[in-house]
This record gives structure tokens, C-alpha cells and sequence, in this order.
């Protein structure tokens, strides 16, 4: 018999050495403007019995795999050679138990979109039980709308926590209630509060996700400052940058296409970024931009001691000649530079010089840009 459980397609990034599967199935909202994730995908829930018999089947494997270590020599440890036998097995999920083990086996990401949405005390009899059969788990996180945490009380918070819930995952994306319109998140920047301020009081960590450009040129400054004074009320352990990449088929490709959305350039982008770092006060979060699709991946520090170098860096890309700025951007988006003292390699430097001349004779910069973006999503 082949053993096996349901896992979700989405994970934070964050969470790569995480177990994965599921207690709810795609997103019950599933509207979102720019998001691809689950589109024409039903929502439905799992039922508490199903849950508990995914996390025995885990168990059973977590079993299995240090029965394939003893039989094969290993002594039950686990080390990249029997990784590489399981995952040439071609059992996918086998290999991703063991994956699991193999970095320690004390986290655990609960899919899909928004697990929170269960009743809380099925969610915490199922915490419960996952503590019971997976005993070396430490962490369990998961995503959530703010409109769900906004109806779950203080008190409902406390016990996910007490029963193992470590981390909540909130897609905040802007504080404007304009641009929360416009992308369609069916929340406001009133609930994004409520509900990150109940997390926060339940002693829960939480990460708020902000999407760069998500305003466009319309609504730039309003987004990044009004996206900060949310952040300023909530005081989130994380702000996870997320820049903005609009993927062929959202309602938000048809706004572009139609003119009601204008995508901003790399630069504005940046500035807006700047706007929005410049404006969080008094707060003591973590800055995070754990993503290739961010053009200044190394924008990360603590609020408020790190705040000065976290816009340094981004002072020295917005300080850059015009045809710098675009080596840069050429370069991070192909991949050839990832940190801005990339561009210090001569050698480097020319291969995208050359390529960036090649591409403006062309016609083709923005394009390419373009299609590089949503290479990385």
C-alpha cells in the first residue's frame, strides 16, 4: 500500500525545511486581483478525522524512513545518500518526510491559504494530537486572512497558541484602503489592525506580508504610507517585502491592460519601499525580503537599531547613475548579481553591460525585465 497525505502548492518562503499538508483546501476568498495561487479552484474543508489520519500516515513514514536507514546501513540516521536513494524512489512524498527529518523534523507549515478559518477547537484538537504523534515539532505556523483573525477573540488566539501554534502568516499587502479595493483583498486597513493586534496579544508571532508597487503610479505614496501606519498600530515580529509582479491571466493583468492599473519601474518600486521603511516608528520588527523577486534582497534588519542601514542600502541603489540602475536591475533579474557589491565584478559587470546595450537597441529592456520578473514566482 502506498502511503500518502494531502499537501497544498504554496508555502512562505520561510518555511522551506517545513513539513507540509493540509487542513483546509485552496482559499475561501480566492478573489484577490493579482493572485494565481487558486484560481478556479474550489474551497472545501477537511474534517477533523481526515487531518488526524494524514498526520498518522506521517508518522507511519517518519517510521518507515528509519526502517529504510536501518535496513540500508545507516543506523536509523538519516545523511545525503539515503536522501538521495528516497528521492530516486520517485515517492515524492516519502522523500519530503524525510527531507523533514533530516533538518531536524521541528517544523511544520499547516496549508492551505487560510487554516484559521476551522473552528478553533477542532484546530486546537488538531494541534494537539500533531504535538502527540510528531513529538519533535517545535514550531507550527500557518497563513490566515485578517478578516478570519479579526472574528477569532483574544481568548480563541491564546489556545491555538497554549495548543502549538507558534506563527501566523497574514497577506497584509498594503494599508491603503484604496488599494485594498482595488486589488480586491476583501478586507480593510481597520481589520488588517484588529486582527494583527489580537495576534500580537496572544503572544502568537506574526509575519505581515507588504507587496512593493502593489499602489502602482496611482496610488504609490498613499501605499507605502498608509501601508506603514497600519504597520505602526499592528507591530508585527515580521515585515516580509514582496515585490509587486503581475501574472498573466489575474483580474490585475486585465486592470494593466485596460489602463486602470500602470505598473511602476524598478526605481519607483524602490522609492516607495524607501517611503514606506522611512515612516515605521517606534515598532520593533524584523525587516525581511525573502524572496529573488525583491530587486535589494539584502533590505533586512530590527526596527528601530537597524533602521539607518536598511535605507543606506537602498540610498546607494537610488544614488547609482540612470544606466547603473538598469545594470542592476538587469543583472539581479538575470541573475547574475544578487547584492549590490555584485556590480564590483568587472567581469560581471560587462557580460550585462553588454546585454543591456544589446536589449535598448532593441527595443526590449522593460520586456525582458518583465519576463524575467515572473521567472522568479
Amino acid at each position: 500500500m502506498v502511503l500518502a497525505f494531502e499537501q497544498g502548492p504554496i508555502r512562505p518562503p520561510s518555511e522551506a525545511f517545513s513539513l507540509l499538508f493540509r487542513l483546509t483546501r485552496n482559499c475561501p476568498w480566492n478573489k484577490c486581483a493579482f493572485c494565481n495561487s487558486y484560481r478556479n479552484k474550489k474551497f472545501s474543508r477537511r474534517s477533523v478525522q481526515e487531518i488526524k489520519d494524514d498526520i498518522d500516515t506521517i508518522a507511519e513514514m517518519c517510521r518507515l524512513v528509519k526502517e529504510i536507514s536501518m535496513k540500508r546501513g545507516f543506523g536509523g540516521l538519516l545523511n545525503m545518500e539515503l536522501l538521495v536513494q528516497i528521492h530516486n524512489s520517485e515517492d515524492y512524498q516519502l522523500f519530503h518526510v524525510a527531507y523533514w527529518l533530516y533538518n531536524g523534523g521541528k517544523t511544520v507549515f499547516l496549508q492551505d491559504a487560510n487554516s484559521l478559518i476551522m473552528k478553533t477547537v477542532d484546530l486546537v484538537d488538531i494541534l494537539q494530537y500533531l504535538k502527540e504523534r510528531l513529538p519533535t515539532v517545535e514550531r507550527i505556523t500557518s497563513y490566515a486572512r485578517s478578516s478570519t483573525l479579526a472574528r477569532k477573540s483574544v481568548e480563541e488566539l491564546y489556545a491555538l497558541k497554549e495548543a502549538g501554534l507558534s506563527r501566523i502568516h497574514v497577506g497584509l499587502e498594503s494599508g491603503s484602503d484604496e488599494v485594498l479595493k482595488l486589488i480586491n483583498k476583501g478586507t480593510t486597513a481597520q481589520q488588517h489592525i484588529e486582527a494583527g493586534q489580537r495576534a500580537k496579544k496572544s503572544g502568537i508571532s506574526l509575519s505581515e506580508y507588504v507587496i512593493l508597487g502593489m499602489g502602482g503610479k496611482q496610488y504609490s505614496r498613499e501605499h507605502a504610507l498608509e501601508t506603514a501606519g497600519v504597520l505602526n498600530q499592528i507591530n508585527p515580529d515580521f515585515i516580509r517585502l514582496r515585490s509587486l509582479t503581475v501574472v498573466e491571466g489575474t483580474p490585475l493583468s486585465e486592470k494593466v491592460r485596460n489602463g486602470e492599473f500602470e505598473i511602476e519601474s524598478e526605481e519607483e518600486i524602490v522609492r516607495g519601499e524607501r517611503l514606506l521603511i522611512e515612516h515605521l516608528e517606534q515598532i520593533q520588527s524584523s525587516i525581511v525580503s525573502d524572496h529573488a523577486m525583491n530587486l535589494l534582497e539584502e533590505v533586512n534588519g530590527k526596527l528601530p537599531e537597524d533602521k539607518e542601514v536598511i535605507l543606506a542600502v537602498i540610498d546607494r541603489f537610488l544614488a547609482l547613475p540612470p544606466k547603473e540602475k538598469q545594470n542592476f536591475a538587469l543583472g539581479k533579474r538575470w541573475g547574475v548579481y544578487r547584492v549590490l557589491d555584485d556590480m564590483l565584478d568587472a567581469t560581471q559587470h560587462a557580460k550585462v553591460a553588454a546585454a543591456l546595450e544589446k536589449l535598448e537597441q532593441e527595443g526590449k529592456y522593460q520586456e525582458t525585465l518583465s519576463f524575467l520578473r515572473n521567472q522568479v514566482i
